[in-house]
């Protein structure tokens, strides 16, 4: 099974992390292919850079479903550019955001999300109350940058572990979400340290990929999903329209 996942921000060493745990979670015969976005900004805060992230993030999914990809993750928990994806490709698209929390209701009742930036606090609550998860799920924030995360000196990790202690007392969570790609390989230890679940959306988003793959489950190309219309696209999307097949 080949399974593509994209960063959708253009940072490389956070692909790397990404990777690593993509990988560690996959069955062996499973096939991890680990891409980052060529075109977008170096880490995803809020709306604006989700919106510019969406078109490399597309051509990424189609290049990878026209190599033979069975599924895509899209590794960035605000959910980039999902129904988008899920619209263009005829192969599963997960978000890690939406299969972290999925995960996390089988193991707790009440969980907390601890992200990074401010910026993305509203999104994310956005998305919890979305996939029906709000009477369950607080999302809190570091108030650290994303790329903090990349930097082994700064304090970003040290920040992560006094807010999941603030959600333990404060929210009386049950279990943790990491709501940041860049988090993956910060799952185990946490969970060591403080003897509760802590749900990496990265694995979990390749768990349920490989499920969807070896169930025979696909989108549904009824409705919101159905493949765009073809129609011209000008300007610098002139590639992405579906007509001339750059992104169908």
């Amino acid at each position: 099974m080949h399974i593509l996942v994209v960063n959708p921000n253009t940072t490389a060493s956070m692909t790397k992390t990404i990777a690593a745990a993509a990988r560690a979670a996959a069955s062996p015969s499973t096939v991890i292919e680990a891409v980052t976005s060529a075109m977008g900004p170096a880490s995803i805060e809020g709306y604006y850079d989700e919106a510019l992230a969406v078109p490399g993030l597309l051509a990424e999914i189609a290049r990878g479903e026209r190599a033979g990809a069975a599924a895509a993750v899209i590794a960035c928990f605000d959910d980039t550019g999902l129904d988008a994806a899920r619209a263009m490709a005829a192969i599963p698209v997960i978000g890690i955001c939406e299969a972290a929390l999925s995960l996390a209701s089988f193991l707790a009742r009440r969980f907390s999300v601890v992200t990074m930036s401010e910026r993305s606090l509203v999104p994310i609550t956005e998305l919890v109350r979305r996939y029906g998860m709000e009477p369950r799920a607080r999302v809190r924030a570091l108030g650290v940058p994303v790329l903090d995360l990349e930097d082994r000196s700064s304090d970003a990790v040290a920040a992560l572990r006094g807010e999941i202690t603030r959600a333990l007392k404060e929210d009386h969570a049950e279990a943790i979400v990491l709501g940041c790609a860049g988090m993956a390989d910060l799952a185990a230890a946490l969970q060591g340290e403080f003897g509760i679940p802590v749900v990496d959306g990265v694995g979990a988003a390749v768990k349920q990929a490989e499920a969807l793959v070896t169930l025979g489950l696909s989108t549904g190309k009824r409705g919101a999903y159905a493949r765009p219309a073809p129609k011209p696209y000008t300007g610098l999307l002139a590639g992405f329209g579906i007509e001339d097949k750059a992104v169908a």
